[in-house]
């Protein structure tokens, strides 16, 4: 099914997910400095690799004779760059002399140079046979399997590494985070235990110890284990917020107050903490020290471009729409002309309902701002949602003759249109965007939706042709196109295939779902249509002509009972077919 209104609510969350928010903060800077050293000690993504092995290797483990002559070969070729060239005689080297575990590590390690590490993984589980395994071996399988997220097979082979060789420190907390994430919290307590008591000086042990301990709700214990890290390691700054959150849970402000202070002391510039402990004094009554550092924070988000995606991070993309609030009004205050806090506010009391606030604080947004395209689309957004469709192209043609004219707003501008059945207009919006990107999948697409409103259904069909043909997975294009000709009783085979194809994308979207199944009712593959519209209007329970195809399929199945039920709810839901489906039941009820 392709649906009705041009400019959906659905089509404005998703915009809401990419358009708007794409610009302030595009991935995850981690804070975690115990995790960040973790990935960096034992990482799978950079794996080492030796060149020399007169050093790594014991005396067993040396190759000899025609077997050392490939080994070297294979290693000069290696250095050249001639990986394949060293493969085959590494293997060579292994045909020569099959008990060398080093040679066969050497072999994995050329193949995972190669991105093969199931073929690694084939030559490791080779010399793990020998008493004692070989370690480095054992060390390389764990890891070859926690890159591919076989995370029991990394398990058992780190469980071996520890009983052959107990010394490894790095073994214990790659073990012991895996029984984390398996959720084994005894198994994982215990080997953090043996850790801390082989190495007394592991802060990671400690640390993981009172993570552990957190979870169990051992929370007295917990505390002294994270304060054993801090005392091994008082540079890091985990640890404290561990103890921050314990102290919230024990409502012991006092301390958690301590401990901000604390971060503060050792990181003045931690701005995460700044917030937090601006939000901390603001819930507390303290609104005179809140509004002290977010005055300061507003002051310097003017030049340091790390504050405001910290914030949008931490609060607005995590849904904490009132702080945000609490926190971006008091910044204003130090910061009153940002274009970057008018619409990060804006974003906010959106979320919050408060349209009245958010449509004034986006509309102060400066043409010379990174965001004001996305504040006038978000504008304009409101303005449809709240029925004044008028108004969101109002703010749109501004914003045309403010900054020069771009394809994104076009595409806007036109939907708008569009969706007041303005035609005319809309369609000189969309070929005035095609005249600046004509290769903008979007805009062929809305052109399509457009002709085929105006009856001019070959022209429609060229156009979601175009689209598609410029991005092969726009669901959209695909989806309509596939319904158009199931809707005409053509190219049902090619139909099926588009919706098909949808999906992939889209594999939960009802409308796409419902597409699929009315190809098959038009192919007169009843019992699937039946099946994939159920399917559908679990998906979207409400739309009626979703209900009307799944009641013409039960029809056709000879279940009269279902089809009078479906065709009754899909009445109820003010379907435009509303004679016609009262005819079908008129007809069944004889």
């Amino acid at each position: 099914m392709v649906q009705g209104a041009p400019v959906s609510r659905r089509m404005r969350q998703a915009k809401d997910k990419s358009l708007y928010m794409r610009t302030l903060w595009v991935g995850r800077i981690k804070r975690l400095a115990v995790t960040a050293l973790i990935v960096g000690l034992f990482g799978c993504g950079s794996i080492p690799t030796r060149t020399n092995f007169s050093s790594e290797a014991s005396v067993e483990e040396r190759p000899s004779g025609a077997a050392y002559y490939l080994f070297t070969a294979a290693q000069l070729e290696k250095k050249n760059g001639a990986l394949d060239r060293a493969i085959v005689l590494m293997k060579k080297a292994i045909e020569v002399d099959p008990q060398t575990s080093f040679l066969k590590y050497e072999l994995a390690m050329l193949l995972l140079s190669q991105q093969d590490q199931e073929g690694a993984l084939l030559v490791l589980e080779g010399v793990l046979e020998k008493v004692p395994p070989h370690i480095e071996s054992l060390m390389m399988i764990g890891r070859i399997n926690q890159s591919l997220n076989r995370m029991e097979a990394a398990q058992r082979a780190y469980e071996r590494v520890i009983a052959v060789d107990p010394t490894r420190e790095d073994v214990y907390v790659l073990l012991g985070k895996i029984y984390i994430d398996a959720g084994q919290l005894d198994k994982a307590l215990s080997t953090y235990e043996r850790l801390v008591a082989k190495y007394p000086a592991s802060y990671l042990g400690y640390f993981f110890l009172g993570k552990i301990l957190a979870e169990q709700g051992n929370v007295a214990a917990a505390e002294e284990k994270f304060l054993q890290t801090l005392e091994l390691a008082p540079e890091l700054e985990e640890p404290n917020y561990e103890l921050i959150k314990l102290y919230d849970k024990q409502g012991r402000l006092d301390k958690k107050l301590a401990v901000y202070e604390d971060i503060l002391k050792k990181n003045p510039d931690n701005i995460e903490i700044m917030m937090e402990l601006a939000l901390f004094y603001q819930k507390g009554g303290k609104r005179n020290r809140a509004n002290e550092i977010l005055l300061n924070l507003g002051l310097r988000s003017e030049t340091d471009r790390t504050v405001i995606p910290i914030l949008a991070r931490q609060y607005i993309e995590q849904e904490a729409f009132d702080d945000a609030a609490v926190l971006l009004e008091g910044m204003l205050k130090g910061a009153p002309e940002s274009s970057d806090i008018h619409y990060l506010l804006g974003v906010t009391q959106d979320e919050r309902q408060d349209k009245t606030a958010a449509i004034g604080y986006l509309g102060k947004v400066k043409p010379s701002s990174r965001f004001y395209q996305n504040a006038v689309v978000h504008m304009a957004f409101i303005f449809q949602e709240l029925g004044d469709i008028p108004e969101a192209i109002a703010v749109i043609k501004a914003a045309l003759s403010t900054i020069a004219p771009n394809s994104e707003l076009l595409l806007y501008f036109g939907s708008f249109y569009e969706e007041t059945e303005n035609y005319d207009e809309a369609e000189a919006a969309f070929l005035k965007g095609l005249e600046i990107d004509p290769d903008n999948a979007n805009i062929h697409f809305r052109m399509g939706v457009l002709y085929d409103k105006r009856g001019n259904r070959k022209a429609c069909i060229e156009e979601m042709k175009k689209a598609i043909a410029l991005d092969p997975k726009h669901a959209g294009a695909l989806n309509y196109l596939g319904y158009t000709y199931a809707e005409m009783g053509i190219e049902l085979d090619q139909a099926e295939t588009l919706a098909l194809r949808a999906m992939e994308s889209q594999p939960d979207d009802g409308y796409i779902t419902d597409t699929l199944g009315w190809v098959y009712y038009k192919k007169g593959q009843f019992e699937k249509a039946v099946n994939v519209l159920e399917a559908a209007v679990s998906l979207v329970p409400e739309d009626p002509i979703i209900l009307e195809h799944l009641g013409d399929a039960y029809l056709k199945v000879n279940n009269k009972k279902k089809a009078i039920e479906l065709y009754e709810r899909s009445l109820l839901k003010e379907n435009k077919n509303q004679q016609a489906i009262k005819e079908k039941i008129r007809f069944l009820k004889k």
